[in-house]
């Protein structure tokens, strides 16, 4: 199983962070692995909702559709893969911290079956490092925004 939970404070209010993560248009922009967000279904995000990901993860090109499983907009979005490598959540929580911060968690959960389960002690190190740097990155970038 992994599972791997990140998290980081962000010093911008709660509504501007969780509608620009939530909007699968801006993941280029703050993931560092994902190439693409492509929509299957049309927007509005809700439940339901399938969204296509082009990724680059251990120097492999993924492909992969996530469902919209839950959608709480400004506290919770959980979505899963429809398809792809391996069966995978991701969870993202957004909870105020003050007047003008929030504390975004980001978590990812999987299964890897046959030859991955022997490396998903690997992929969780690699996939907390890599979230890590997605949200220092996606910090940096809206706090920059708030500033101007």
């Amino acid at each position: 199983m992994v599972d791997v939970h990140t998290e980081i404070i962000i010093n911008c209010p709660c509504d501007q962070v969780s509608v620009y993560t939530a909007d699968p248009d801006n993941a280029p922009e703050w993931y560092v692995n994902i190439q693409s967000a492509e929509w299957q279904t049309p927007k509005p995000l809700a439940v339901g909702s399938k969204i296509a990901f082009k990724a680059q993860f251990l120097g492999k090109q993924l492909a992969y559709v996530y469902q919209i499983v839950e959608y709480k907009p400004g506290r919770l979005l959980v979505m899963s893969t429809a398809d792809g490598p391996f069966p995978m959540e991701t969870t993202y929580t957004w909870e105020s911290v003050g007047s003008h911060a929030t504390r975004m968690t980001l978590r990812n959960r999987g299964n890897p079956a046959g030859f991955s389960v022997l490396l998903a002690p690997f992929m969780s190190f690699m996939m907390r490092r890599a979230n890590q740097k997605d949200l220092q990155k996606l910090k940096k970038l809206l706090e920059h925004q708030a500033r101007k």
